[in-house]
């Protein structure tokens, strides 16, 4: 757990180390680092907990089972290492914390196992590094040459493999809003670690022989003596057996058919060494890297003062204070070391103004909705990448910012595939649509790999891809990016523009529209005569309708003189039914009457009104439609409804023209 989560804040992670009112015992691990007379930190908690904060809990108390919740609900991972079911004792296991934050990912580092995984025989038992490294074969077979490796390898290995799935799951998580639980034990590490026992034994039914510092195979591969101290070799090919034969330049040893390939080196291996270590003992370690440096694997075996002065060390910055991250990047530095903090340092900044929960799911559709009320155009924002491949996703969170200058944002999640991709790019292009591309709309909200196969498309001003028949292209020069939120805001300064004369493409409540076409329609029909406006209601998966005494139906309308949808909304409010209007469906032409009929849809909300029933989609009786138009129309919003895919609909019952103006998901009924 403590070397999982340093190795996660080395690389920018905000972790908050949960400690009880005494601290945990790698305060008290000696030795100390002292600030004059006070024993201020050890090396021990000093390593282990750089770059994290501290805070101090008593999770045996509500309060503390409390904030803890609190704090769960906020974070992205949790990180424990108790035994299995400590943490679902106090109630904050992963079942109870992830119906607060389905996101969670808690990650638990166990001794032997935890149940979600199936129970071991072991469960109850301890484990630390020794003794997962005797209970795993990784000290050695042979009793007689019993060697633990390393310090702390178990409970290290183990962290850094849990460190990847945390990764992992994260990026599951952003991909899905689903965390899970990841679970890594210090036994199955080991084992993991220990491989070589595994395959030996399954190949050859027999355990592995002690190879002390020598390799099973490879020859001379380990340690040799030098005049004043040790060396050490790694030749793992002919050429370099050839290369270290001849700068020892002892007499016939590349020739020598003994050790002329792998095979061979290794069936003569105690001759070979010997003859190795007879000529390394007889030069002293600074002869010996003037010849072998840069030649074949080579190295002096150091002590601590003499690694603390390395070179290699002091120029990787792999010394401060404590060994450093190893681990390096080009475009991405990770950050400098902080010190540890103090026990409880954090507490006030994190408890005495605990942060909001996250809103629920629930809230979340709600807002999201909300949100949508807001119409706006629809944009496919492009740029490239490093390589010069295209890249682009579509937006509506895009507005003008400033005219001196000329600044534009846009708003792209943190969780998209390309944010890192627009984040870096110094220039992108904004492309607005036009009401004949909702197709490019839709292909570039997708997860197909070939969008720009599939559209029309030209490098413009800084080589930014413009989206062929746009309404409108900016290109703009990134400016700044703001994090907000789940967000990025990307700020950018325009620098070249074009514009066509086309109608625009709009979106309004998940649903594209096209921007006056619905004034163009219902004007048409409204002079033509005797109008009847109406609405298609759905809720759900299911459809209002007006039922007369002999089961006769038809859906809402009204006969008034002023055909407006305010009077619909007057007439519908009248009869009892609370609705909420989306776009207008369709305008029909009754060839047998000569009247016209004006169709909205919308949403019922609540029980049907006395005279009204809802009907499933599935089970509207047709036949029981008086009026052809409604009936075509009824029969052509089920289909619709099924595929997801509704028009405006402009003619008879027989014949007419679908003007393809909105579209939603597939229907889940």
């Amino acid at each position: 757990g403590p070397y999982c989560t340093m190795m996660l804040a080395d690389h920018g992670a905000e972790v908050i180390k949960i400690e009880p009112p005494t601290g945990d015992t790698s305060h008290s691990n000696y030795p100390y680092l002292k600030n004059g007379s006070e024993q201020a930190w050890t090396d021990y908690f000093t390593s282990l907990d750089r770059n994290k904060k501290s805070v101090v809990l008593d999770l045996n108390t509500d309060e503390g089972k409390a904030d803890f919740r609190i704090l769960s609900q906020r974070a992205n991972v949790i990180v424990e290492n108790f035994h299995s079911g400590v943490m679902d004792g106090l109630g904050l296991g992963y079942k109870s914390l992830s119906k607060d934050n389905p996101a969670i990912i808690y990650a638990a580092i166990r001794g032997f196992d935890d149940p979600n995984f199936g129970e071991s025989p072991y469960s109850n038992w301890s484990s630390y590094d020794v003794v997962a490294q005797a209970m795993r074969c990784i000290m050695d077979p042979d009793t007689k040459t019993v060697t633990k490796i390393g310090f702390g390898v178990g409970e290290m290995f183990a962290g850094t493999m849990m460190s990847f799935g945390v990764i992992a799951a994260l990026r599951q998580a952003e991909a899905t809003g689903q965390g899970q639980f990841v679970d890594v034990t210090i036994n199955d590490a080991i084992i993991a670690l220990g491989d070589h026992t595994i395959y030996v034994n399954e190949h050859t039914r027999k355990s592995p022989k002690p190879e002390g510092n020598d390799h099973p195979f490879l020859t001379p591969f380990g340690l040799f003596p030098a005049a004043d101290g040790l060396i050490a070799l790694g030749i793992v090919d002919d050429e370099s057996w050839q290369k270290l034969a001849q700068a020892t330049a002892i007499k016939g040893l590349v020739q020598d058919a003994r050790f002329t390939s792998r095979a061979k080196r290794e069936k003569n291996a105690a001759e070979l060494n010997r003859l190795i270590a007879k000529w390394t003992s007889q030069h002293s370690k600074v002869e010996l890297a003037n010849k072998f440096s840069g030649l074949i694997s080579f190295d002096l075996l150091n002590t601590g003062q003499n690694m603390a002065l390395d070179p290699h060390a002091a120029k990787r910055g792999m010394n401060s204070y404590v060994a450093a991250n190893p681990l390096n990047f080009s475009e991405a530095p990770p950050p400098s070391i902080s010190k540890p903090p103090r026990l409880g340092e954090h507490s006030d900044i994190y408890l005495s103004e605990m942060p909001n929960a996250p809103i629920s799911h629930w809230d979340r559709r709600v807002l999201r909705d909300v949100f949508g009320s807001f119409a706006t155009g629809v944009a496919v924002v492009t740029t490239r990448q490093t390589d010069g491949t295209p890249r682009g996703f579509t937006a509506n969170s895009f507005t003008s910012v400033s005219l001196d200058p000329p600044l534009i944002l846009i708003c792209i999640a943190k969780t998209a595939h390309s944010c890192s991709v627009f984040c870096d790019a110094p220039y992108f292009a904004v492309n607005i649509l036009g009401e004949q591309q909702k197709a490019v709309s839709g292909l570039f909200a997708s997860q197909a790999t070939d969008k720009f196969d599939q559209v029309g498309w030209q490098a413009g001003a800084a080589n930014a891809p413009l989206i062929n028949d746009s309404l409108a292209n900016l290109v703009c020069e990134r400016r700044k990016l703001v994090d907000a939120g789940d967000h990025i805001i990307l700020i950018g300064e325009v620098i070249a523009q074009q514009t066509e004369q086309r109608k625009p493409l709009g979106y309004f409540k998940g649903n594209y529209f096209s921007v006056g076409l619905d004034d163009q329609l219902v004007s048409a029909a409204s002079k033509s005569g005797h109008v009847e406006i109406g609405a298609v209601l759905a809720r759900g998966n299911e459809i209002l309708l007006c039922v007369d005494r002999d089961e006769n139906v038809s859906v809402p309308k009204c006969t008034s003189k002023n055909q407006s949808l305010s009077a619909l909304k007057s007439h519908l409010s009248n009869l009892g039914i609370r609705a909420n209007m989306d776009f207008l469906y369709g305008v029909y032409h009754d060839s047998g009457t000569g009247h016209h009929g004006i169709y909205y849809h919308g949403t019922a909300i609540g029980r049907a009104p006395t005279g009204h029933r809802f009907f499933a989609l599935t089970d509207i009786p047709l036949e029981k439609v008086s009026r052809a138009p409604e009936r075509s129309m009824l029969s052509r919003y089920r289909e619709e409804f099924e595929n997801g895919q509704f028009g405006i609909y402009q003619g008879d019952e027989t014949s007419g023209l679908v003007h393809p103006v909105t579209a939603t998901q597939k229907s889940k009924y």
